[in-house]
């Protein structure tokens, strides 16, 4: 009995050190944002658990601010948009998308209903455009419209508002003229009149009408460094990740947000329920890259953004397959 208690007590302590050794810590760039939904319905899946994970998630209110943390060592991966991977290699800097969630932003250009003189991102001169944060994946989106519609970054100002409550404020405050946001933010502001959609990447076909090609946005990215040292860590979530991918793919939004946490529904699960069918085209079905997303990406990057100007930059260190081919 004393051998079979201490056996026992060895197996106890041993599973305590596996789960320990587990513990993975991901910042989210907005984990109420429809865009990064995956990340939270993994976890309510039981996936994470099933991979034998303890993967805690944290929120944060743009993937800029995401990102800093996982440069700094304070968190093990990101959700966040792929581009910041093509910006950060131009800086020295090398972290790698290992599961790509999405082949379109999702994202929305809104304008105010107080600003009908507004009908194209022409337009945006003398004006004030909400992002989420600067040096976020909507400020380069936002940039990227301004310049192929001729302007210049002076032409317009750029303020960093958040999502959900914090961006419906500024845009009732007139502190922001347009502004680019996602779901369940969207559906809430066309709903009470007080902006229309100006430029829509919710889904495929959108995006290519208005960055000329899919751009892969939400993605899971690590530190290339962390990545060599952990890829037993990373492959179990790939594993987690590419099933949720496919459950999203197979599941109708409804049954879908049954998944959710009810407080993600900001008070009106219907519009929720609408948003997410009308971008769930978004997903990619099995966290795969798509092939010409990338260069897409560095293509609309490269039109404002001066620290890519004489930079050659190598897209395969940007993300890897190895993970999501093997994934079961």
């Amino acid at each position: 009995m004393r051998t079979a208690a201490l056996s026992l007590a060895i197996a106890a302590t041993s599973a305590t050190v596996a789960s320990a050794a587990d513990k993975i810590t991901i910042i989210v760039g907005g984990m109420e944002k429809q865009i990064y939904l995956p990340a939270v319905l993994t976890q309510q899946l039981g996936y994470f658990k099933d991979q034998g994970l303890d993967v805690e998630l944290l929120n944060s209110r743009a993937g800029v601010e995401a990102e800093n943390e996982l440069l700094a060592g304070a968190v093990q991966g990101v959700v966040g948009f792929y581009d910041h991977t093509v910006d950060l290699q131009s800086k020295g800097k090398y972290i790698q998308s290992i599961v790509q969630f999405s082949q379109a932003p999702g994202e929305v250009e809104l304008v105010s209903a107080k600003h009908p003189e507004i009908k194209s991102p022409a337009d945006f001169k003398g004006a004030t455009l909400g992002v989420t944060g600067l040096g976020s994946s909507t400020d380069f989106l936002t940039q990227y419209l301004a310049v192929r519609s001729g302007l210049k970054p002076g032409d317009y100002t750029l303020l960093p508002v958040g999502a959900g409550n914090t961006f419906i404020a500024a845009v009732k405050q007139d502190q922001i003229q347009a502004g680019m946001t996602t779901e369940p933010t969207i559906a809430k502001l066309l709903k009470t009149g007080e902006a229309s959609i100006l430029v829509d990447m919710r889904t495929p076909e959108k995006t290519k009408e208005a960055l000329g090609g899919d751009y892969p946005a939400a993605s899971f990215y690590v530190q290339s460094s962390w990545l060599e040292g952990h890829k037993d860590e990373a492959q179990k979530l790939a594993n987690a990740f590419v099933k949720t991918m496919k459950f999203i793919a197979t599941h109708s939004a409804e049954e879908i947000a049954d998944k959710m946490p009810k407080d993600y529904y900001a008070g009106n699960r219907d519009l929720y329920v609408q948003g997410l069918a009308g971008g769930k085209a978004m997903f990619t079905p099995d966290g795969r890259m798509p092939a010409d997303g990338p260069p897409t990406v560095l293509k609309v990057l490269s039109t404002f953004s001066k620290s890519l100007q004489g930079k050659q930059i190598d897209l395969s260190k940007t993300y890897t397959t190895e993970f999501v081919d093997a994934a079961k």
